[in-house]
């Protein structure tokens, strides 16, 4: 067994950050609170059926994800760690389907970092997939254009409030 590289590494990652003019705290309930992330997932365009997020370590996310063409992407993930207003672990279930996995994608670990700045927040959201080929095929299937775009529906919120 040897120890990955920093490129095997990177060939694996996707990094997406966005700065929003909101507090962490508000930032925080609308990835936690299911009915706001309800109104947020997924790219435009999409509307989410349901929502339910057991918010401790080993508690399940599912999301029901409708599509424009009227197919549902189902949204199912484990979360692994939980440490309040500061970072969100999560994993994708182990079962491949569509290579985003509706936002969570299959064999992927998702880290989300908050981070204060001066009134504002920092989100970080840090993907890394089993493989290359795990990341070639979300990247493929517009993993990062369809996060954008859903971070963007998550300041529209946000700016609600």
């Amino acid at each position: 067994m040897h120890a990955e590289s920093a490129s095997e590494t990177a060939a694996r990652e996707i990094v997406i950050e966005r700065v929003f003019d909101a507090p962490l705290e508000l930032v925080w309930e609308a990835w936690t609170d299911p009915e706001h992330v309800r109104q947020w997932w997924g790219p435009q365009g999409f509307h989410n059926e349901s929502c339910a997020a057991d918010l401790r370590e080993g508690g399940v996310f599912r999301l029901a994800m409708r599509a424009p063409d009227g197919n549902v992407y189902p949204c199912v993930g484990t979360f692994r760690e939980i440490v309040p207003f500061e970072r969100i672990v999560y994993e994708g279930e182990a079962a491949d389907g569509h290579p985003c996995g509706a936002g969570i994608p299959p064999h992927a670990t998702v880290t989300v970092r908050f981070a204060e700045e001066h009134g504002k927040t920092r989100l970080t959201l840090h993907t890394r997939f089993a493989s290359a080929k795990h990341k070639l095929a979300a990247a493929e299937a517009r993993f990062v254009v369809s996060w954008k775009e859903a971070l963007e529906r998550l300041d529209d919120l946000l700016m609600q409030h």
